[in-house]
C-alpha cells in the first residue's frame, strides 16, 4: 500500500475498512496457496499484502477507540 493510498483509507467509514480487510486477507490466502503450487513469481507481494493488512487492521482498531 502506498502512502496516498493508506491516507485515503484513514477518511474511510468503518464498514469499508472491514470490507477492504476482508478482501486482503482473501488474496493473501490465494497468494500462499499459490505458492505452495509453485505458481508465484513475486513473493515480495505476500509481504506487501501482509503489511497492509496490518495497517487496515490498526486503522479499525483506532476507529474503534476513538
Amino acid at each position: 500500500m502506498k502512502i496516498k493510498e493508506f491516507k485515503n483509507f484513514k477518511d474511510k467509514p468503518l464498514p469499508e475498512l472491514r470490507k477492504e480487510l476482508q478482501a486482503r486477507e482473501e488474496k493473501l490466502s490465494q497468494l500462499r496457496f499459490d505458492l505452495s503450487a509453485g505458481k508465484v513469481k513475486n513473493i515480495r507481494e505476500i509481504r506487501h499484502i501482509k503489511k497492509d493488512i496490518a495497517q487496515i487492521m490498526t486503522l479499525i482498531k483506532l476507529s474503534n477507540h476513538a
